[in-house]
């Protein structure tokens, strides 16, 4: 087991990373920004809306990574990280309109602004644009990889529609979503760097479980954080996942060690959406050690990325994935 870093230490280990990655992702930015562009003014305006909002850019981030790693000196790898950014984003406007979600990164969303309906189309748009690019990558592997993670997520989203306000999803239940709705396309990112990069088949292998394995760990750490954190610093409200009726895993372990009169108190907040009983929810979720085991298992899947990351040449691309995995279950936001 790795030792996980200290919070100063996990800030400065990011930082790094973002720096190795700053010259290839500049030019994702860039290729983002050219390919979002389109005739119709209200596509540019939420896509202008989206790109302000920020965020890590995780997922291209990776790919970007995994390639390095991989050894790859060419420039295929900034049009497919544009296009794993292009998924990404598009389900996030999906998701938005099915979790009926008004604020994303302490911004509202482009729902709230537009309507459903914008978001929707918009959402498609961006789905067909990735494929677009695909394409012109003309890689019958690199289509079938990514052919086939779109399909998944998209099974994924319904798989957690079935599960809003269902108060008896278990544990396997919750993880084969997170498998399918992030983890996949972690997994796709990495597994497409050493694809690019040329890899023994085995070394590739290595760089997808280390992507599903992180996807596992991040998913499993975003969903603690809501229990955790606060607006300010994650973007949404605490219990938005709960007022969704979304069974994450920290509601799930604590629903198996609450006393009756408080699982009771949980269940109608999943079924119902009532948070009248909100700060009794999060003291039994406190109380009974969900939020340590939630973390623990996040950590349990890092380390097992980290792992992998042994089958592959010592490079400063590798020590980032690995500062990666350590910094995705220690993370504030």
């Amino acid at each position: 087991m790795h030792p996980m870093p200290a919070d100063a230490s996990r800030t400065a280990d990011f930082a790094a990373v973002r720096e190795l990655a700053a010259a290839d992702m500049q030019r994702v930015d860039a290729l983002i920004r050219a390919r979002l562009a389109s005739d119709v003014v209200l596509i540019n305006q939420i896509a202008d809306h989206i790109i302000a909002g920020g965020g890590k850019r995780l997922r291209p981030m990776l790919h970007v990574l995994a390639a390095g790693a991989a050894g790859y000196a060419g420039a295929q790898h900034v049009k497919l990280a544009a296009v794993i950014e292009f998924i990404h984003t598009s389900t996030l406007l999906h998701d938005d309109v099915v979790d009926e979600s008004d604020l994303r990164r302490g911004r509202k969303t482009a729902n709230a602004l537009w309507g459903n309906a914008a978001s929707v189309l918009v959402g498609d748009f961006l789905y067909s644009r990735s494929f677009q690019l695909m394409v012109e990558l003309d890689d019958m592997r690199v289509m079938r990889i990514l052919a086939d993670t779109t399909n998944t997520i998209a099974e994924g989203e319904v798989l957690q529609l079935l599960n809003i306000g269902n108060a008896d999803v278990d544990e396997a239940a919750y993880l084969a979503v997170i498998e399918r709705k992030t983890a996949v396309l972690f997994a796709a990112a990495t597994e497409l760097g050493g694809l690019l990069g040329g890899l023994p088949a085995d070394q590739v292998a290595a760089l997808r479980r280390y992507g599903m394995e992180l996807g596992y760990a991040f998913q499993i750490a975003d969903d603690l954080l809501d229990y955790t954190s606060d607006a300010d610093t994650l973007g949404k409200n605490i219990g938005d996942d709960l007022a969704e009726g979304k069974p994450t895993l920290p509601v799930i372990y604590a629903l198996g060690q609450a006393t009756p009169e408080d699982a009771l108190a949980m269940r109608r907040a999943i079924e119902h959406g009532d948070l009248s009983a909100l700060d009794r929810v999060l003291a039994t979720i406190r109380r009974c050690g969900a939020l340590e085991r939630t973390h623990e298992r996040a950590v349990a899947h890092a380390d097992a990325a980290r792992e992998t990351l042994t089958a592959l040449p010592a490079s400063p691309y590798r020590d980032a994935l690995d500062a990666l995995a350590a910094y995705a279950v220690e993370r504030s936001a």
